[in-house]
């Protein structure tokens, strides 16, 4: 089972973004996963720097991207949307009932329990990095994230992937890890650091980052 290739799909994406966002926006999940089975989409771009109007608001509750709609579904949040199309084609999500929900295990495993924990970092160096508390507070955060990192790696092993193939959970955990990228935290970590690398090596991986980045390209901000 695969979808249409004449689906028209549109998933939204941001116009611009800051250096250290470039590459990270969460739309590469969606852009991958569709990538990956040679789906056509179309962008609805969305300007970060300005408040999002109420029609987007109906697509996207929180004004985040993406949002995505197939002419039958309209969803956001991109673990719902990875899901949604792993359903519909097995090389996204395998059919054995055990393999299928060891994928969907790992994909909310990255999401519930691994990237709250980098994301703080991600905030205390990003975000807040010239307050003294963040300073202060950053050590403990590392700590947890290993202790996270550490569990990964571990139930990951000797195997390529998460699961049985290469799938949603792989784009997931993949792009979460990706978070740190600023940091050599991930190398303390060295077979999560291969997977990480074996992830981004994939063709689908490098043919969405660039289109998540042509656009940047194309609306960097003009030196006054």
């Amino acid at each position: 089972m695969s979808i249409d290739p004449n689906t028209n799909i549109e998933i939204s994406a941001f116009k611009w973004v800051p250096d250290f966002a470039k590459g990270m926006v969460r739309d590469m999940r969606i852009r991958w996963a569709l990538e990956e089975i040679g789906q056509p989409y179309s962008t609805v771009l969305v300007d970060a720097t300005q408040p999002r109007g109420e029609d987007y608001r109906e697509w996207q509750p929180f004004g985040q991207v993406p949002a995505f709609d197939d002419g039958k579904v309209r969803l956001f949040e991109t673990g719902a949307i990875l899901l949604y199309l792993g359903e519909q084609d097995e090389r996204l999500m395998p059919r054995s009932p055990q393999a299928k929900w060891e994928t969907t295990t790992w994909l909310i495993a990255a999401l519930n329990s691994v990237e709250p924990m980098l994301m703080t970092i991600v905030s205390y160096d990003i975000f807040h990095a010239d307050k003294d508390w963040a300073k202060a507070a950053r050590p403990a955060a590392v700590e947890l994230a290993e202790a996270r990192l550490k569990s990964v790696s571990d139930a990951l092993g000797d195997k390529d992937w998460l699961t049985s193939q290469f799938s949603i959970a792989d784009i997931m955990m993949v792009t979460v890890l990706r978070n740190i990228k600023h940091t050599d935290i991930i190398n303390g970590f060295p077979k999560l650091a291969a997977y990480q690398k074996r992830g981004e090596e994939r063709p689908a991986f490098k043919r969405a980052l660039d289109a998540q980045m042509a656009p940047f390209t194309e609306n960097e901000p003009q030196p006054a």
